[in-house]
């Protein structure tokens, strides 16, 4: 007969405790569009996208009608989500196009170290540089499976779903996954007329109030709607192919998308359709109560900190999102958590589109029934020399043939410090309401809401060395505009602006001192010639 002291038999004991931690700790699947606005989608009333993918998770798991990204552009968005922080809280990884900081945290690489195995295919963050980073903060890349058509010519050929399955094939059997599936859809540019040739059709289709209903702008939208089905088709595969191999119960599965639709006064703008997002939570073995909508206000943001708690893994007391576990689990409809009445968002440069590169910086706070913005520099255009702040669409060169229509100059023209907008009234956003003395106690209210959380996430252009946002380099392509146009480079009169205020109000920024530094070593590049 065997025996075992009891040291062995503990240590059999920890182990086998372990192991099966390990073997329960959910898999996490995030798919993730490109510049999809929230109402885009079938569950949330879409009558001319056919997503039956998120509309079948939506009868399995939570839907959020009040999600919000960080950012309404890519790059900040992605960066934002990652670390679980706002955009003024991760440096130049809170701009478009910069670099990431290797200090910051990401939920991946967390994962990572407790045993996930990470990856990802499509789009991951970026655009942008990682002088610091040995590779993607999302993961390791599985991108090399193609495909030999497509329904039009600005769908990506990559086969998001086949690269998932070689992903799976090359996980090691013990360990949970965490993928990033980052599809490139509904990105610009869209092949004019495919919706339409793909049986969307454009007299279905529901234009927004801040675009102008005319055949061209739908047939634009039919196309935008064709790349949200692509996306939606891709992810039901990878549903399909988690249910063949008996994963997908421990799953927990979210969608959503970066940022809003790439038209005028969507992306890149803080109104609804640029930073209000969709987003579906499925996870049968976690949720016992599926097919919920719930109300609370949440940010992606958020998804780091619950992908952690859910995984039984710390969550780093720097991130400013606050885990969804209390939500998914309450089984409740409507608003859970009473706390939860309030988003911010911001931006700051997205593109090349003004002199010395600068940036229109905005911040933001969202309610159940008003939209607070604050454009900290209305004296700069919103999109910039010859509008390049707007994504190029045929919707776009529409409107700027009429510049003198109350839309274009909404969408184009200069903008107030302080907006105001009663959502409940005025869901898309066109009647500022700052300037109506009803409404000054709400306009008041807000604007010391949203600067007292600026304050208390250490947000430079509240604090009073804002400059530094303008200082990041961007890596894209620059423009031959007048000023500061070097691609890749720090801009070196607002590292000195920024330097010289931390200073004085006694901040000391060693890491930021370090990356100039560094730069001054590296490459850049000269401007194009557009």
């Amino acid at each position: 007969m065997l025996s075992h002291s009891p040291t062995k038999i503990l240590i059999i004991f920890l182990f086998s405790a372990f192991a099966a931690k390990a073997e329960s700790r959910p898999n996490i699947l995030l798919a993730i569009g490109d510049d999809i606005s929230w109402h885009h989608m079938g569950a949330y009333g879409s009558e001319f996208v056919n997503t039956p993918t998120f509309d079948n998770l939506a009868k399995q798991g939570v839907l959020f009608n009040n999600a919000y990204c960080s950012a309404p552009g890519c790059s900040p968005s992605r960066a934002a989500l990652l670390t679980g922080k706002y955009i003024w809280e991760i440096e130049e990884a809170g701009t478009h196009a910069a670099n990431f900081p290797k200090h910051l945290k990401v939920y991946p690489e967390l994962l990572e170290a407790e045993g996930y195995f990470p990856g990802y295919t499509g789009k991951p963050w970026g655009p942008g540089k990682l002088p610091e980073r040995d590779r993607n903060p999302v993961g390791p890349a599985f991108n090399n499976r193609t495909m030999d058509s497509v329904p039009a010519k600005g769908i990506s050929n990559k086969d998001y779903a086949a690269n998932f399955k070689d992903f799976l094939d090359e996980r090691p059997k013990e360990k949970p996954f965490v993928f990033w599936f980052g599809a490139h859809e509904a990105h610009r540019v869209f092949e004019q007329g495919s919706g339409e040739r793909n049986g969307i059709d454009p007299s279905d289709v529901t234009v927004p109030a801040f675009l102008p209903d005319t055949e061209l702008t739908r047939e634009d939208v039919a196309d935008y709607g064709l790349e949200i089905q692509w996306f939606d088709s891709h992810l039901g595969r990878m549903l399909a192919e988690l249910k063949k191999r008996g994963e997908l119960l421990n799953t927990i599965v979210v969608v959503t998308a970066d940022n809003g639709m790439a038209f005028p006064r969507a992306k890149a703008n803080n109104y609804e359709y640029g930073v209000h997002m969709p987003l579906i939570i499925a996870w049968p073995k976690g949720i016992e109560s599926g097919e919920r909508r719930l109300d609370d206000f949440v940010s992606l943001i958020d998804l780091a900190p619950t992908f952690l708690e859910a995984a039984g893994v710390e969550i780093p007391r720097e991130m400013s999102g606050r885990s969804l576990i209390p939500l998914l689990k309450s089984e409740m409809d409507g608003r859970v958590d009473v706390t939860r009445n309030f988003v911010l968002s911001g931006r700051e440069r997205h593109t090349h589109a003004r002199k010395d590169n600068l940036g229109y910086p905005i911040r933001a706070i969202h309610t159940a029934k008003y939209n607070y913005i604050r454009n900290l520099h209305p004296e700069r255009s919103p999109t910039g020399i010859e509008y390049k702040d707007v994504d190029g669409s045929p919707s776009h060169s529409l409107m700027l043939e009429n510049m003198d229509s109350k839309l274009s100059k909404l969408a184009y023209g200069a903008r107030p410090l302080e907006e105001l907008y009663d959502k409940e009234s005025d869901p898309y956003c066109l009647n500022n309401l700052a300037f109506n003395p009803e409404y000054a106690p709400i306009l008041e209210k807000l604007g010391a809401r949203l600067e007292e959380e600026l304050r208390k996430g250490g947000d430079p252009r509240i604090l009073g060395f804002g400059e530094v946002f303008d200082s990041y380099p961007r890596y894209s392509s620059t423009r031959n505009y007048p000023g500061f146009n070097e691609s890749g480079r720090y801009n070196p009169e607002f590292v000195k602006e920024a330097l010289d205020n931390m200073k004085s109000l006694g901040i000391e920024n060693p890491a930021y001192e370090g990356r100039v530094f560094y730069n001054k070593s590296q490459p850049s590049r000269p401007p194009s010639k557009d």
